[in-house]
């Protein structure tokens, strides 16, 4: 497969991920981060950090607007929940083994 191919296809499997992302609001971040180590917030800032690195200003709420589909503050008012005590230990047991 050559090069330009490989990164079409990338791309359309990370436009993929964030339609996914966008169908399933229901999934909190802090479940992401616990059973994957990532969220949305991480693409977004990968996704930043890969324009930043190619000369592309971008500010980290620009970033998240692309992952969100919307500004961070809709959506977090929109379908952030308050995250639950055993959400915050699986988390806080998680960080620790990921540091």
């Amino acid at each position: 497969m050559d090069d330009k191919t490989r990164t079409e296809l990338e791309a359309a499997a990370f436009r993929r991920l964030l339609q996914h992302l966008s169908d399933r609001t229901d999934v909190q971040n802090i479940d992401m981060m616990n059973l994957t180590g990532f969220c949305r917030n991480c693409l977004s800032r990968w996704y930043q950090e890969a324009a930043n690195e190619r000369g592309i200003e971008m500010s980290k709420d620009e970033g998240r607007e692309i992952v969100y589909g919307m500004p961070y503050t809709e959506w977090r008012d929109r379908y952030q929940t308050e995250a639950t005590a055993e959400q915050q230990a699986t988390f806080a047991q998680e960080s620790a083994r990921h540091n």
